[in-house]
Protein backbone atom coordinates (compact mmCIF):
# COMPACT_ATOMS: atom_id res chain seq x y z
CA UNK A 1 0.00 0.00 0.00
CA UNK A 2 1.25 3.48 -0.88
CA UNK A 3 1.10 6.39 1.58
CA UNK A 4 0.26 8.81 -1.27
CA UNK A 5 -0.24 6.78 -4.44
CA UNK A 6 1.36 8.82 -7.22
CA UNK A 7 1.83 5.65 -9.27
CA UNK A 8 -1.92 5.06 -9.43
CA UNK A 9 -2.54 8.70 -10.28
CA UNK A 10 -0.08 8.48 -13.18
CA UNK A 11 -1.60 5.22 -14.45
CA UNK A 12 -5.06 6.80 -14.49
CA UNK A 13 -3.94 9.95 -16.33
CA UNK A 14 -0.88 8.73 -18.18
CA UNK A 15 -1.91 9.88 -21.65
CA UNK A 16 -2.48 13.52 -20.65
CA UNK A 17 0.63 13.74 -18.48
CA UNK A 18 2.87 12.08 -21.06
CA UNK A 19 1.59 14.39 -23.80
CA UNK A 20 2.25 17.46 -21.65
CA UNK A 21 5.83 16.40 -20.91
CA UNK A 22 6.53 15.33 -24.48
CA UNK A 23 5.46 18.74 -25.76
CA UNK A 24 8.13 20.41 -23.62
CA UNK A 25 10.82 17.99 -24.77
CA UNK A 26 9.94 18.45 -28.43
CA UNK A 27 9.95 22.26 -28.20
CA UNK A 28 13.08 22.31 -25.96
CA UNK A 29 11.92 25.45 -24.14
CA UNK A 30 12.89 24.10 -20.74
CA UNK A 31 13.21 27.38 -18.84
CA UNK A 32 10.41 29.99 -18.81
CA UNK A 33 8.52 28.25 -21.60
CA UNK A 34 4.94 29.25 -22.46
CA UNK A 35 3.50 26.62 -20.12
CA UNK A 36 4.77 28.62 -17.13
CA UNK A 37 2.76 31.74 -17.94
CA UNK A 38 -0.23 29.55 -18.88
CA UNK A 39 -0.03 27.86 -15.51
CA UNK A 40 0.21 31.19 -13.68
CA UNK A 41 -2.95 32.37 -15.45
CA UNK A 42 -4.80 29.15 -14.62
CA UNK A 43 -3.72 29.17 -10.98
CA UNK A 44 -4.57 32.84 -10.58
CA UNK A 45 -8.09 32.18 -11.87
CA UNK A 46 -8.45 29.05 -9.75
CA UNK A 47 -7.45 30.84 -6.54
CA UNK A 48 -9.37 34.00 -7.43
CA UNK A 49 -6.47 36.47 -7.18
CA UNK A 50 -4.96 38.97 -9.63
CA UNK A 51 -1.40 37.70 -9.62
CA UNK A 52 0.37 34.33 -9.48
CA UNK A 53 4.15 34.06 -9.66
CA UNK A 54 5.42 30.50 -10.12
CA UNK A 55 8.74 29.70 -8.45
CA UNK A 56 11.17 26.92 -7.61
CA UNK A 57 9.52 25.45 -4.50
CA UNK A 58 7.25 26.21 -1.56
CA UNK A 59 10.08 27.35 0.71
CA UNK A 60 11.24 29.87 -1.88
CA UNK A 61 7.65 31.08 -2.19
CA UNK A 62 7.59 31.92 1.52
CA UNK A 63 11.01 33.54 1.39
CA UNK A 64 10.06 35.61 -1.65
CA UNK A 65 6.99 36.92 0.17
CA UNK A 66 9.04 38.06 3.16
CA UNK A 67 11.64 39.57 0.83
CA UNK A 68 8.91 41.51 -0.97
CA UNK A 69 7.88 42.92 2.41
CA UNK A 70 11.52 43.77 3.20
CA UNK A 71 11.52 41.93 6.53
CA UNK A 72 14.64 42.81 8.55
CA UNK A 73 16.29 42.44 11.97
CA UNK A 74 13.79 44.78 13.62
CA UNK A 75 10.85 42.55 12.67
CA UNK A 76 9.14 39.82 14.67
CA UNK A 77 7.38 37.26 12.49
CA UNK A 78 4.93 34.90 14.21
CA UNK A 79 4.80 31.26 13.16
CA UNK A 80 2.85 28.26 14.51
CA UNK A 81 5.02 25.91 16.54
CA UNK A 82 3.55 22.78 14.96
CA UNK A 83 4.47 22.85 11.28
CA UNK A 84 7.18 21.93 8.78
CA UNK A 85 10.56 23.59 9.30
CA UNK A 86 10.44 25.83 6.23
CA UNK A 87 7.53 27.88 7.60
CA UNK A 88 9.91 29.26 10.23
CA UNK A 89 13.23 28.80 8.42
CA UNK A 90 12.48 31.62 5.99
CA UNK A 91 12.19 34.20 8.79
CA UNK A 92 15.88 34.32 9.83
CA UNK A 93 16.86 33.75 6.19
CA UNK A 94 15.30 37.13 5.39
CA UNK A 95 16.72 38.76 8.53
CA UNK A 96 13.64 38.61 10.78
CA UNK A 97 13.16 37.06 14.21
CA UNK A 98 10.74 34.10 14.53
CA UNK A 99 8.28 33.97 17.41
CA UNK A 100 6.62 30.56 17.72
CA UNK A 101 3.05 30.37 19.00
CA UNK A 102 0.82 27.53 20.07
CA UNK A 103 -1.80 25.74 18.00
CA UNK A 104 -5.36 24.57 18.50
CA UNK A 105 -5.24 20.90 19.62
CA UNK A 106 -8.32 20.04 17.52
CA UNK A 107 -7.56 21.77 14.21
CA UNK A 108 -3.71 21.81 14.46
CA UNK A 109 -3.78 25.40 13.17
CA UNK A 110 -2.49 28.56 14.86
CA UNK A 111 -4.23 29.42 18.14
CA UNK A 112 -5.50 33.01 18.06
CA UNK A 113 -5.31 33.52 21.83
CA UNK A 114 -1.69 32.35 21.89
CA UNK A 115 -0.92 34.59 18.89
CA UNK A 116 -2.33 37.65 20.59
CA UNK A 117 -0.41 36.93 23.80
CA UNK A 118 2.83 36.55 21.82
CA UNK A 119 2.28 39.83 19.98
CA UNK A 120 1.61 41.63 23.27
CA UNK A 121 4.77 40.14 24.77
CA UNK A 122 6.89 41.35 21.85
CA UNK A 123 5.45 44.85 22.13
CA UNK A 124 5.91 45.09 25.90
CA UNK A 125 9.11 43.13 26.46
CA UNK A 126 11.28 43.53 23.35
CA UNK A 127 12.46 46.23 20.98
CA UNK A 128 11.12 44.34 17.97
CA UNK A 129 8.10 45.42 15.96
CA UNK A 130 5.38 42.81 15.26
CA UNK A 131 5.42 42.74 11.48
CA UNK A 132 3.83 39.60 10.03
CA UNK A 133 2.11 36.32 10.80
CA UNK A 134 2.78 33.14 8.83
CA UNK A 135 -0.51 31.22 8.93
CA UNK A 136 -0.08 27.55 8.04
CA UNK A 137 -3.15 25.60 6.90
CA UNK A 138 -1.92 22.36 8.40
CA UNK A 139 -2.88 19.02 6.86
CA UNK A 140 -5.21 20.84 4.41
CA UNK A 141 -7.71 22.77 6.56
CA UNK A 142 -7.85 26.57 6.23
CA UNK A 143 -7.11 28.34 9.52
CA UNK A 144 -9.43 30.79 11.30
CA UNK A 145 -8.69 33.70 8.99
CA UNK A 146 -11.53 35.92 10.18
CA UNK A 147 -10.12 35.94 13.72
CA UNK A 148 -6.51 36.18 12.55
CA UNK A 149 -7.31 39.05 10.18
CA UNK A 150 -8.90 40.99 13.04
CA UNK A 151 -5.69 40.58 15.07
CA UNK A 152 -3.35 41.54 12.22
CA UNK A 153 -5.42 44.63 11.40
CA UNK A 154 -5.49 45.74 15.02
CA UNK A 155 -1.71 45.48 15.32
CA UNK A 156 -1.01 46.76 11.77
CA UNK A 157 0.62 43.52 10.67
CA UNK A 158 0.86 41.57 7.42
CA UNK A 159 -0.71 38.14 6.92
CA UNK A 160 1.17 35.47 4.95
CA UNK A 161 -0.87 32.39 4.12
CA UNK A 162 1.17 29.19 3.85
CA UNK A 163 -1.19 27.06 1.76
CA UNK A 164 1.41 24.39 0.93
CA UNK A 165 -0.91 21.72 2.36
CA UNK A 166 -4.27 23.35 1.70
CA UNK A 167 -4.23 24.39 -1.96
CA UNK A 168 -7.65 23.47 -3.34
CA UNK A 169 -9.42 23.95 -0.01
CA UNK A 170 -12.01 26.64 0.64
CA UNK A 171 -13.16 28.98 3.40
CA UNK A 172 -16.55 30.63 3.03
CA UNK A 173 -16.47 29.95 -0.70
CA UNK A 174 -13.01 31.50 -1.12
CA UNK A 175 -10.11 29.34 -2.27
CA UNK A 176 -6.94 28.98 -0.30
CA UNK A 177 -4.23 30.97 -2.00
CA UNK A 178 -6.45 34.05 -1.67
CA UNK A 179 -6.71 34.34 2.12
CA UNK A 180 -3.50 36.23 2.93
CA UNK A 181 -2.08 39.59 1.97
CA UNK A 182 0.32 37.30 0.16
CA UNK A 183 -0.33 33.56 -0.10
CA UNK A 184 1.98 30.75 -1.11
CA UNK A 185 1.80 27.10 -2.00
CA UNK A 186 4.05 24.14 -2.78
CA UNK A 187 3.87 21.68 -5.65
CA UNK A 188 6.03 19.04 -3.97
CA UNK A 189 4.91 15.70 -5.47
CA UNK A 190 2.90 14.55 -2.44
CA UNK A 191 0.98 17.83 -2.05
CA UNK A 192 -2.71 18.03 -3.10
CA UNK A 193 -1.56 19.52 -6.43
CA UNK A 194 1.92 18.16 -6.98
CA UNK A 195 4.40 18.18 -9.85
CA UNK A 196 7.20 15.70 -10.61
CA UNK A 197 9.92 17.55 -8.73
CA UNK A 198 10.01 20.81 -6.83
CA UNK A 199 7.73 23.74 -7.51
CA UNK A 200 5.84 26.52 -5.80
CA UNK A 201 3.84 29.70 -6.33
CA UNK A 202 3.10 33.06 -4.74
CA UNK A 203 -0.32 34.76 -4.95
CA UNK A 204 -1.37 38.35 -4.28
CA UNK A 205 -3.83 41.05 -5.34
CA UNK A 206 -1.25 43.78 -4.69
CA UNK A 207 0.22 45.07 -7.96
CA UNK A 208 3.36 46.56 -6.37
CA UNK A 209 4.22 43.39 -4.48
CA UNK A 210 3.56 41.28 -7.59
CA UNK A 211 6.02 43.36 -9.63
CA UNK A 212 8.59 43.03 -6.86
CA UNK A 213 8.05 39.27 -6.63
CA UNK A 214 8.52 38.85 -10.38
CA UNK A 215 11.81 40.68 -10.06
CA UNK A 216 12.98 38.88 -6.92
CA UNK A 217 12.47 35.36 -8.25
CA UNK A 218 14.78 36.02 -11.24
CA UNK A 219 17.88 37.54 -9.63
CA UNK A 220 16.20 40.87 -8.88
CA UNK A 221 15.80 41.63 -12.59
CA UNK A 222 14.65 44.98 -13.92
CA UNK A 223 13.77 45.43 -17.61
CA UNK A 224 15.44 42.08 -18.40
CA UNK A 225 17.53 39.44 -16.68
CA UNK A 226 20.76 41.36 -17.30
CA UNK A 227 19.38 44.52 -15.68
CA UNK A 228 19.45 43.79 -11.93
CA UNK A 229 17.77 46.36 -9.70
CA UNK A 230 17.75 44.47 -6.38
CA UNK A 231 19.26 41.37 -4.76
CA UNK A 232 17.00 38.45 -5.57
CA UNK A 233 16.99 34.68 -6.02
CA UNK A 234 17.18 32.10 -8.77
CA UNK A 235 13.77 30.52 -8.27
CA UNK A 236 12.04 29.79 -11.56
CA UNK A 237 9.57 26.97 -12.08
CA UNK A 238 10.83 24.60 -14.79
CA UNK A 239 8.68 24.40 -17.91
CA UNK A 240 8.44 20.63 -17.54
CA UNK A 241 6.94 20.99 -14.06
CA UNK A 242 4.51 23.63 -15.31
CA UNK A 243 3.36 21.25 -18.03
CA UNK A 244 2.75 18.46 -15.52
CA UNK A 245 0.75 20.82 -13.31
CA UNK A 246 -1.35 22.02 -16.24
CA UNK A 247 -2.25 18.42 -17.01
CA UNK A 248 -3.07 17.68 -13.38
CA UNK A 249 -5.25 20.78 -13.03
CA UNK A 250 -7.71 19.21 -15.46
CA UNK A 251 -8.63 16.53 -12.90
CA UNK A 252 -7.66 18.31 -9.66
CA UNK A 253 -11.21 19.04 -8.52
CA UNK A 254 -12.21 15.43 -9.12
CA UNK A 255 -9.37 14.36 -6.85
CA UNK A 256 -10.41 16.84 -4.15
CA UNK A 257 -13.93 15.39 -4.17
CA UNK A 258 -12.55 11.84 -3.99
CA UNK A 259 -10.35 12.81 -1.04
CA UNK A 260 -13.40 14.10 0.80
CA UNK A 261 -15.10 10.74 0.35
CA UNK A 262 -12.03 8.87 1.62
CA UNK A 263 -11.81 11.16 4.65
CA UNK A 264 -15.48 10.65 5.48
CA UNK A 265 -15.03 6.86 5.40
CA UNK A 266 -11.95 7.01 7.64
CA UNK A 267 -13.81 9.19 10.13
CA UNK A 268 -16.85 6.93 10.12
CA UNK A 269 -14.73 3.90 11.02
CA UNK A 270 -12.34 5.54 13.51
CA UNK A 271 -14.23 8.31 15.31
CA UNK A 272 -15.22 6.19 18.30
CA UNK A 273 -11.68 4.99 19.03
CA UNK A 274 -9.28 7.88 18.26
CA UNK A 275 -9.31 11.64 17.74
CA UNK A 276 -10.16 12.15 14.07
CA UNK A 277 -9.70 15.41 12.11
CA UNK A 278 -11.94 18.24 13.33
CA UNK A 279 -13.04 20.32 10.35
CA UNK A 280 -14.59 23.65 11.26
CA UNK A 281 -17.78 24.93 9.65
CA UNK A 282 -17.87 26.80 6.36
CA UNK A 283 -14.67 25.32 4.98
CA UNK A 284 -13.36 22.43 2.91
CA UNK A 285 -10.05 20.75 3.62
CA UNK A 286 -7.73 19.87 0.75
CA UNK A 287 -6.71 16.77 2.76
CA UNK A 288 -2.95 16.82 2.30
CA UNK A 289 -2.91 14.22 5.07
CA UNK A 290 -5.46 12.35 7.18
CA UNK A 291 -4.09 12.71 10.70
CA UNK A 292 -5.40 11.09 13.86
CA UNK A 293 -4.33 11.61 17.45
CA UNK A 294 -3.71 8.74 19.82
CA UNK A 295 -3.86 8.85 23.62
CA UNK A 296 -0.09 9.08 24.05
CA UNK A 297 3.23 8.09 22.47
CA UNK A 298 2.96 4.50 23.65
CA UNK A 299 -0.39 4.02 21.97
CA UNK A 300 0.93 5.66 18.80
CA UNK A 301 3.92 3.31 18.70
CA UNK A 302 1.68 0.27 19.08
CA UNK A 303 -0.60 1.47 16.26
CA UNK A 304 2.44 2.03 14.04
CA UNK A 305 3.61 -1.51 14.83
CA UNK A 306 0.15 -2.87 13.99
CA UNK A 307 0.18 -1.06 10.65
CA UNK A 308 3.74 -2.19 9.88
CA UNK A 309 2.80 -5.81 10.51
CA UNK A 310 0.32 -5.53 7.65
CA UNK A 311 2.75 -3.65 5.37
CA UNK A 312 0.89 -0.38 5.76
CA UNK A 313 2.95 2.86 5.83
CA UNK A 314 2.27 5.76 8.19
CA UNK A 315 4.02 9.02 9.07
CA UNK A 316 4.54 11.22 12.11
CA UNK A 317 4.20 14.95 11.43
CA UNK A 318 6.03 16.48 13.32
CA UNK A 319 8.21 14.74 15.91
CA UNK A 320 9.98 17.92 17.07
CA UNK A 321 8.19 21.24 17.39
CA UNK A 322 9.69 24.39 15.93
CA UNK A 323 10.87 26.10 19.10
CA UNK A 324 12.90 23.01 20.03
CA UNK A 325 14.78 22.86 16.72
CA UNK A 326 18.53 23.37 17.20
CA UNK A 327 18.65 25.71 14.20
CA UNK A 328 16.54 28.30 16.03
CA UNK A 329 18.64 28.32 19.18
CA UNK A 330 19.49 31.95 19.90
CA UNK A 331 17.47 33.14 16.91
CA UNK A 332 13.95 33.21 18.35
CA UNK A 333 11.87 35.08 20.92
CA UNK A 334 10.26 32.66 23.38
CA UNK A 335 7.08 34.57 24.17
CA UNK A 336 4.47 31.92 25.01
CA UNK A 337 4.13 28.30 26.05
CA UNK A 338 3.49 25.87 23.20
CA UNK A 339 2.05 23.03 25.27
CA UNK A 340 -0.59 21.91 22.77
CA UNK A 341 1.97 21.75 19.96
CA UNK A 342 4.27 19.64 22.10
CA UNK A 343 1.48 17.22 23.01
CA UNK A 344 0.41 16.88 19.37
CA UNK A 345 3.98 16.02 18.37
CA UNK A 346 3.76 13.06 20.76
CA UNK A 347 0.31 11.84 19.70
CA UNK A 348 -0.32 12.54 16.00
CA UNK A 349 -0.14 9.91 13.28
CA UNK A 350 -0.92 10.34 9.58
CA UNK A 351 -2.45 7.41 7.70
CA UNK A 352 -2.24 6.42 4.02
CA UNK A 353 -4.42 8.85 2.12
CA UNK A 354 -5.04 9.72 -1.53
CA UNK A 355 -7.97 10.04 -3.95
CA UNK A 356 -7.44 6.58 -5.41
CA UNK A 357 -7.88 4.59 -2.19
CA UNK A 358 -10.34 1.74 -2.43
CA UNK A 359 -12.82 1.02 0.34
CA UNK A 360 -11.13 -2.29 1.12
CA UNK A 361 -7.83 -0.50 1.68
CA UNK A 362 -9.46 2.05 3.99
CA UNK A 363 -11.09 -0.72 6.02
CA UNK A 364 -7.80 -2.61 6.32
CA UNK A 365 -5.99 0.49 7.61
CA UNK A 366 -8.76 1.12 10.13
CA UNK A 367 -8.76 -2.49 11.30
CA UNK A 368 -5.04 -2.27 12.04
CA UNK A 369 -5.42 1.06 13.84
CA UNK A 370 -8.24 -0.32 15.98
CA UNK A 371 -6.23 -3.46 16.73
CA UNK A 372 -3.28 -1.38 17.89
CA UNK A 373 -5.47 0.73 20.15
CA UNK A 374 -7.12 -2.38 21.58
CA UNK A 375 -3.74 -3.99 22.29
CA UNK A 376 -2.77 -1.04 24.50
CA UNK A 377 -6.11 -1.04 26.33
CA UNK A 378 -5.90 -4.74 27.26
Amino acid sequence: MEFRDLKKQYQCHRQAIDAAMQSVVENTHFISGPQVSQLEERLSAFAGVKHCIACGNGTDALQLALMAWEIDARDAVFVPDFTFFSSGEVVPLTGGVPVFVDVDPLTFNIDCESLEKAITYVINCTELRPRAVVVVDLFGQPAEYDKIREITKRFHMLLLEDAAQSFGGTLGGHRTGSLGDISTTSFFPSKPLGCYGDGGAVFTDNDEWADRLRSLHVHGKGSDKYDNVRIGMNSRLDTLQAAVLLAKLSFFEEELAACERVAQKYTELLKDAVQTPHILENRQSAWAQYTICLKDTMERERVIESLNEAGIPSAVYYKKTMHLQEAFRGRQVEAVSCKAAQELSERCLSLPFHPYMEEGQIKLVCERVLRGVADVQR
